[in-house]
């Protein structure tokens, strides 16, 4: 065979057996992937028939959607607590809370034996203009009875269209006999922030992140610098009892104390994912001291603010250890199915450090003065925080070196939360009048830390609102709450 002749087979059958590798690790690739989903096909299978075994057999017959947002729920709440799916009923009292404006009457609600009781009306509300007062207890709406309502129920049938009327049938202390108020529905807007001077000190109290927060932060700083003038000693940023809300938003009022650096971290499950938000040039307060008040009831978002303050230095955190709640959820739009809440990050205060299930610590520890009933009510419950909810998110930082040593040693052990009990005469606010002082370069010593006993963080009372108003549905917002 000439030589030409046997390169020229040599080659075919190199070629051949080149092609007949490739095809096998194609075919081998592909059968894997079913090889690899099996298991998971079978699990869905088994889903189908336990749900149709419970259609055709359960003692009554349930109701297939809600069967299966349940299921939804419990797949979703079974990573952590703070992941969920919502309805779209829910979804849109979601969307409700974080715009902080809405269409409804005005009024904070709650219920009290089978009736309505109106904690207080909300000021330049429809409900204020109308003369509705704190325990006021409301027995019809539109002349139908509440008895055998719940308080969603109720709130529900409170809601409308703005420029809408209501009328409501009010039993009031000191009047014999029930009366009707007739109320217009309008927009509502929820301010999550008051302020007000404390002689020389602007005092203001951030209660929620919603996205009005920044903007009404701004406008308070600039009202109480022109309210209290070259006198002003400092300001003090409460956060006590502040659950969070909108990550934007935490990071816009950070900025507004801060010229420079990072404010927070955000790391995902893939690098991609991970981010960092940056302060601006421009300090409101034009670096007047600021005294941040935290507590047990502080999450999310409001630790945040005061880690990235503490660790900037650019204010002292005074009250005591926060919630610790470090992780990112992002709502996601499912159309007319609702939303899902999901945690899709850990954040991280600008020296980089977690949070999650151990909270921010305070620079200065103070504890509040619980009153004798809930002393000892709360003398033998554990702090509630972050730590202590089932399924929780582990702290990722699992281990440290000690300073000068090449040992490596296991942080300390998950606490997180504290006394969420907040005084409502300011006078005897331990924390607050504390915080005063130091501004003012009175402080002494801090007193002696009680014992630790907690209060879990009060509920926030419903307000009657309409649903927002229709149109295309947000892009994914961003929470951490």
């Amino acid at each position: 065979m000439r030589k030409t002749d046997y390169a020229f087979w040599t080659f075919l059958l190199m070629t051949g057996l080149a092609a007949a590798t490739t095809f096998m690790n194609v075919t081998q690739t592909y059968s894997a992937t079913p090889s690899q989903n099996s298991e998971l096909y079978r699990q869905l299978d088994l889903f189908g028939d336990v749900f149709e075994r419970v259609r055709s057999e359960y003692v009554e017959k349930p109701d297939d959607t809600q069967m299966i947002e349940n299921a939804i729920n419990g797949m979703l709440s079974s990573l952590d607590p703070h992941s969920s799916y919502m309805s779209p009923k829910n979804f849109r009292d979601m969307q409700v809370q974080t715009r902080g404006e809405f269409g409804g009457l005005g009024i904070e609600v709650t219920m009290e034996n089978g009736v309505i009781k109106v904690v207080a009306p909300i000021d330049e509300t429809p409900a204020a203009k109308a003369g509705i007062l704190s325990n006021d207890l409301i027995t019809h709406l539109d002349n139908e009875q509440i008895t055998g309502l719940t308080l969603e129920q109720a709130v529900e049938k409170m809601r409308g269209p703005v420029n809408t009327p209501i009328t409501l049938t009010i039993m009031r202390k000191g009047k014999d006999e029930p009366f009707d108020v007739k109320v217009t529905r309008d927009v509502i807007r929820i301010n999550a922030v008051k302020a007000r001077a404390e002689d020389d000190v602007a005092y203001i109290k951030v209660s929620t992140f919603n996205e009005q927060t920044h903007a009404n932060v701004v406008k308070s700083i600039e009202n109480l610098n022109k309210e209290i003038g070259p006198k002003l000693k400092g300001y003090i940023i409460d956060l006590r009892n502040n659950p969070g809300g909108l990550l934007d938003q935490a990071i816009a009022v950070s900025d507004d104390f801060l010229e420079r650096g990072a404010i927070v971290l955000t790391k995902g499950r893939n690098n991609e994912e991970t981010q960092r938000a940056n302060a601006r040039p421009g300090d409101l307060t034009d670096g007047k001291k600021i005294a941040v008040l935290i507590n047990g009831g502080s999450a999310s978002a409001s630790e945040i603010v005061a880690g990235a303050l503490q660790d900037h230095k650019r204010g002292t955190i005074i009250g005591t250890r926060s919630f610790g709640k470090g992780s990112v959820q992002t709502i996601i739009p499912l159309g007319a199915n609702g939303a899902i809440r999901l945690t899709t990050a850990r954040y991280y205060t600008p020296s980089n450090r977690s949070i999650q299930a151990k909270g921010i610590d305070p620079d200065i520890l103070i504890e509040e003065e619980l009153p004798d009933d809930l002393k000892a009510k709360m003398a033998n419950e554990k702090p509630r925080g972050e730590a202590s909810l089932r399924g929780h998110l582990k702290n990722a930082d699992g281990t440290e070196k000690t300073e000068g040593s090449d040992k490596t040693e296991e942080k300390k052990e998950e606490v997180s939360g504290s006394s969420s009990y907040v005084p409502k005469e300011p006078e005897k606010d331990t924390q607050l009048q504390y915080a005063l002082s130091f501004l003012r370069g009175t402080a002494k010593e801090p007193p002696a830390a009680n014992k630790a006993a907690t209060t879990t963080p009060p509920a926030t009372p419903e307000a009657a609102a309409t649903p927002p108003s229709a149109g295309t549905e947000p892009e994914k917002k961003t929470t951490p709450n």
